[in-house]
Protein backbone atom coordinates (compact mmCIF):
# COMPACT_ATOMS: atom_id res chain seq x y z
CA UNK A 1 0.00 0.00 0.00
CA UNK A 2 1.32 3.62 -0.75
CA UNK A 3 1.13 5.18 2.60
CA UNK A 4 3.91 6.04 4.95
CA UNK A 5 3.62 6.41 8.44
CA UNK A 6 3.21 10.10 9.39
CA UNK A 7 6.43 12.09 11.39
CA UNK A 8 5.42 14.68 13.73
CA UNK A 9 7.36 18.10 12.22
CA UNK A 10 9.79 19.89 14.32
CA UNK A 11 8.82 23.40 15.69
CA UNK A 12 11.03 24.88 13.62
CA UNK A 13 10.48 23.76 10.47
CA UNK A 14 6.64 25.17 10.84
CA UNK A 15 8.55 28.51 11.45
CA UNK A 16 10.85 28.04 8.41
CA UNK A 17 7.64 27.24 5.87
CA UNK A 18 5.82 30.67 7.73
CA UNK A 19 8.77 32.88 6.75
CA UNK A 20 9.41 31.54 3.03
CA UNK A 21 5.43 32.33 2.62
CA UNK A 22 5.84 35.25 3.76
CA UNK A 23 8.85 36.11 1.62
CA UNK A 24 7.44 34.16 -1.55
CA UNK A 25 4.50 36.33 -0.97
CA UNK A 26 6.43 39.31 -1.14
CA UNK A 27 5.14 40.34 2.32
CA UNK A 28 8.83 40.37 3.59
CA UNK A 29 10.86 42.58 1.39
CA UNK A 30 14.44 42.14 0.63
CA UNK A 31 16.18 44.00 3.39
CA UNK A 32 13.45 44.26 5.45
CA UNK A 33 14.55 43.65 9.53
CA UNK A 34 12.83 41.30 10.92
CA UNK A 35 11.38 41.79 14.59
CA UNK A 36 14.06 41.30 17.99
CA UNK A 37 14.30 37.24 18.73
CA UNK A 38 12.10 37.81 21.88
CA UNK A 39 9.51 39.39 20.05
CA UNK A 40 9.07 37.09 17.11
CA UNK A 41 9.52 34.13 19.15
CA UNK A 42 6.23 35.65 20.95
CA UNK A 43 4.43 36.57 17.97
CA UNK A 44 4.86 32.65 16.56
CA UNK A 45 4.54 30.88 19.92
CA UNK A 46 7.55 28.89 19.87
CA UNK A 47 10.47 28.78 22.20
CA UNK A 48 13.62 30.81 21.31
CA UNK A 49 15.36 27.58 20.93
CA UNK A 50 12.90 26.58 17.89
CA UNK A 51 13.23 30.08 16.55
CA UNK A 52 17.17 30.48 16.64
CA UNK A 53 16.94 26.78 14.74
CA UNK A 54 14.89 28.10 11.87
CA UNK A 55 16.47 31.22 11.75
CA UNK A 56 20.06 29.44 11.66
CA UNK A 57 18.16 27.14 8.49
CA UNK A 58 17.04 30.17 6.83
CA UNK A 59 20.31 31.89 6.71
CA UNK A 60 22.67 29.19 5.21
CA UNK A 61 19.80 28.99 2.75
CA UNK A 62 20.06 32.90 1.69
CA UNK A 63 16.84 33.73 2.67
CA UNK A 64 17.65 35.94 5.75
CA UNK A 65 20.70 37.70 6.72
CA UNK A 66 22.57 38.52 10.27
CA UNK A 67 24.31 41.99 10.30
CA UNK A 68 25.85 41.98 13.57
CA UNK A 69 24.39 44.82 16.19
CA UNK A 70 21.58 45.56 13.67
CA UNK A 71 19.67 42.07 13.42
CA UNK A 72 18.19 39.79 10.97
CA UNK A 73 16.99 40.96 7.79
CA UNK A 74 15.78 39.62 4.76
CA UNK A 75 18.38 38.57 1.92
CA UNK A 76 18.69 40.60 -1.34
CA UNK A 77 16.57 37.26 -2.96
CA UNK A 78 16.56 39.87 -5.89
CA UNK A 79 20.35 40.96 -6.52
CA UNK A 80 20.78 37.88 -9.24
CA UNK A 81 18.01 39.38 -11.05
CA UNK A 82 20.30 40.92 -13.45
CA UNK A 83 24.35 40.61 -13.83
CA UNK A 84 25.98 43.84 -13.46
CA UNK A 85 27.49 43.50 -17.16
CA UNK A 86 24.01 43.50 -18.18
CA UNK A 87 22.55 46.33 -15.87
CA UNK A 88 26.10 48.31 -17.91
CA UNK A 89 24.50 47.01 -20.93
CA UNK A 90 21.07 48.48 -20.09
CA UNK A 91 22.12 52.07 -18.85
CA UNK A 92 24.60 52.43 -22.56
CA UNK A 93 22.21 51.42 -24.92
CA UNK A 94 18.72 53.70 -25.22
CA UNK A 95 16.70 50.67 -26.92
CA UNK A 96 17.15 49.15 -23.41
CA UNK A 97 14.60 51.48 -21.93
CA UNK A 98 11.67 51.02 -25.07
CA UNK A 99 12.36 47.20 -25.04
CA UNK A 100 11.74 47.63 -20.89
CA UNK A 101 8.60 50.07 -21.54
CA UNK A 102 6.97 47.67 -23.74
CA UNK A 103 7.78 44.45 -21.43
CA UNK A 104 6.13 46.50 -18.66
CA UNK A 105 3.23 47.47 -21.04
CA UNK A 106 2.48 43.67 -21.56
CA UNK A 107 3.48 42.09 -18.29
CA UNK A 108 1.38 45.11 -16.19
CA UNK A 109 -1.60 44.89 -18.50
CA UNK A 110 -2.22 41.21 -17.65
CA UNK A 111 -1.08 41.85 -13.86
CA UNK A 112 -4.06 44.84 -14.18
CA UNK A 113 -6.14 42.38 -15.57
CA UNK A 114 -5.83 39.62 -12.92
CA UNK A 115 -5.74 42.02 -9.94
CA UNK A 116 -9.53 43.33 -11.34
CA UNK A 117 -10.64 39.82 -10.99
CA UNK A 118 -8.32 37.71 -8.47
CA UNK A 119 -7.15 41.00 -6.19
CA UNK A 120 -9.35 40.86 -3.03
CA UNK A 121 -10.85 43.43 -1.33
CA UNK A 122 -8.35 44.29 0.75
CA UNK A 123 -5.78 44.22 -1.96
CA UNK A 124 -7.57 47.26 -3.65
CA UNK A 125 -7.61 48.74 -0.74
CA UNK A 126 -3.85 49.08 -0.91
CA UNK A 127 -3.97 50.37 -4.33
CA UNK A 128 -6.97 52.95 -3.87
CA UNK A 129 -4.97 53.86 -0.26
CA UNK A 130 -1.34 54.53 -2.57
CA UNK A 131 -3.64 56.17 -4.95
CA UNK A 132 -4.56 58.76 -2.79
CA UNK A 133 -0.82 59.38 -1.28
CA UNK A 134 0.01 60.00 -5.15
CA UNK A 135 -2.67 62.89 -4.58
CA UNK A 136 -1.12 64.36 -1.82
CA UNK A 137 2.43 64.03 -2.89
CA UNK A 138 0.84 65.65 -6.18
CA UNK A 139 -0.82 68.69 -4.55
CA UNK A 140 3.03 69.49 -2.59
CA UNK A 141 4.42 69.25 -5.72
CA UNK A 142 7.61 66.52 -4.60
CA UNK A 143 8.49 65.12 -7.47
CA UNK A 144 11.35 62.64 -5.63
CA UNK A 145 7.90 61.23 -3.28
CA UNK A 146 5.67 61.07 -6.24
CA UNK A 147 8.00 59.22 -8.53
CA UNK A 148 8.42 56.61 -5.26
CA UNK A 149 4.78 56.34 -5.12
CA UNK A 150 4.31 55.93 -8.52
CA UNK A 151 6.37 52.80 -8.38
CA UNK A 152 4.55 51.33 -5.73
CA UNK A 153 1.74 52.30 -6.89
CA UNK A 154 2.16 49.60 -10.04
CA UNK A 155 3.94 47.15 -7.49
CA UNK A 156 0.85 46.90 -5.65
CA UNK A 157 -0.76 46.26 -8.84
CA UNK A 158 1.15 43.34 -9.30
CA UNK A 159 0.66 42.17 -5.51
CA UNK A 160 -2.81 41.88 -5.89
CA UNK A 161 -2.25 39.42 -9.43
CA UNK A 162 -1.38 37.17 -7.21
CA UNK A 163 1.29 35.44 -9.15
CA UNK A 164 4.37 35.07 -7.18
CA UNK A 165 6.49 34.60 -10.07
CA UNK A 166 5.29 38.08 -12.08
CA UNK A 167 6.37 39.71 -8.20
CA UNK A 168 9.65 38.94 -7.75
CA UNK A 169 9.89 39.28 -11.49
CA UNK A 170 8.85 42.59 -11.80
CA UNK A 171 10.16 43.55 -8.13
CA UNK A 172 13.77 43.32 -9.30
CA UNK A 173 12.96 45.11 -12.91
CA UNK A 174 11.65 47.95 -10.58
CA UNK A 175 14.09 48.31 -8.27
CA UNK A 176 16.75 49.07 -10.85
CA UNK A 177 14.03 51.43 -12.17
CA UNK A 178 14.57 52.95 -9.05
CA UNK A 179 18.14 53.50 -9.51
CA UNK A 180 17.81 55.20 -12.67
CA UNK A 181 19.05 52.38 -14.87
CA UNK A 182 16.31 52.47 -17.60
CA UNK A 183 15.79 56.09 -16.60
CA UNK A 184 14.82 58.68 -14.22
CA UNK A 185 11.24 58.78 -12.79
CA UNK A 186 11.90 61.88 -11.65
CA UNK A 187 11.72 63.43 -15.44
CA UNK A 188 8.26 62.51 -16.22
CA UNK A 189 7.49 64.57 -13.02
CA UNK A 190 9.12 67.95 -14.00
CA UNK A 191 6.33 69.60 -15.59
CA UNK A 192 3.13 70.59 -14.47
CA UNK A 193 1.08 69.24 -17.60
CA UNK A 194 2.78 66.34 -17.78
CA UNK A 195 2.61 65.44 -13.72
CA UNK A 196 -1.36 66.55 -14.16
CA UNK A 197 -1.73 63.61 -17.10
CA UNK A 198 0.28 61.17 -14.84
CA UNK A 199 -1.92 61.90 -12.18
CA UNK A 200 -5.24 61.39 -13.81
CA UNK A 201 -3.87 58.00 -15.98
CA UNK A 202 -3.19 56.11 -12.72
CA UNK A 203 -6.73 57.54 -11.28
CA UNK A 204 -8.06 55.87 -14.38
CA UNK A 205 -6.23 52.92 -13.59
CA UNK A 206 -7.33 53.02 -9.84
CA UNK A 207 -10.93 53.32 -10.65
CA UNK A 208 -11.10 50.73 -13.17
CA UNK A 209 -9.33 48.70 -10.78
CA UNK A 210 -12.27 49.42 -8.28
CA UNK A 211 -14.91 48.80 -10.57
CA UNK A 212 -13.57 45.16 -10.64
CA UNK A 213 -13.62 45.94 -14.77
CA UNK A 214 -10.68 44.08 -16.25
CA UNK A 215 -10.46 44.94 -19.68
CA UNK A 216 -10.52 48.85 -18.54
CA UNK A 217 -7.70 48.19 -16.23
CA UNK A 218 -5.56 46.82 -18.96
CA UNK A 219 -6.68 49.42 -21.63
CA UNK A 220 -5.39 52.19 -19.00
CA UNK A 221 -2.56 50.79 -18.12
CA UNK A 222 -1.34 50.30 -21.31
CA UNK A 223 -2.54 53.88 -22.69
CA UNK A 224 -0.70 54.96 -19.25
CA UNK A 225 2.64 53.32 -20.64
CA UNK A 226 2.25 54.61 -23.71
CA UNK A 227 2.06 58.09 -22.89
CA UNK A 228 5.29 57.22 -20.75
CA UNK A 229 7.25 56.03 -23.87
CA UNK A 230 6.32 58.88 -26.14
CA UNK A 231 7.37 61.33 -23.45
CA UNK A 232 10.78 59.58 -22.76
CA UNK A 233 11.36 59.46 -26.55
CA UNK A 234 10.18 63.21 -26.93
CA UNK A 235 12.87 64.42 -23.85
CA UNK A 236 15.29 62.38 -25.84
CA UNK A 237 14.73 64.29 -28.95
CA UNK A 238 15.20 67.40 -27.28
CA UNK A 239 18.10 66.41 -25.19
CA UNK A 240 19.73 65.57 -28.86
CA UNK A 241 18.40 68.97 -30.54
CA UNK A 242 19.96 71.35 -27.42
CA UNK A 243 23.28 69.13 -27.94
CA UNK A 244 23.22 70.59 -31.81
CA UNK A 245 21.68 74.24 -30.96
CA UNK A 246 24.49 74.36 -28.28
CA UNK A 247 27.34 73.57 -30.74
CA UNK A 248 25.96 75.85 -33.20
CA UNK A 249 25.82 78.60 -30.56
CA UNK A 250 29.38 77.89 -29.67
CA UNK A 251 30.51 77.74 -32.93
CA UNK A 252 28.96 81.09 -34.09
CA UNK A 253 30.27 82.60 -31.08
CA UNK A 254 34.08 81.70 -32.19
CA UNK A 255 33.21 83.01 -35.93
Amino acid sequence: MPFEPIQPEKISQTVVRQIEQLILRGILRPGERLPSERELSERLGVSRPSLREALAELQDSGLLTSRAGSGVFVGDVLGSAFSETLVRLFTNHEEAVFDYIAFRRDMEGLAAERAATLGTDTDLKVINTIFKKMEAAHNKRNPTEEASLDADFHLSIIEASHNVIMLHMMRSMYQLLREGVFYNRQIMFKQRTTRDMLLDQHRAINDALQARDPEAARAAVEAHLGFVEVALFEEGKAERNEAIAKKRFEHELRR
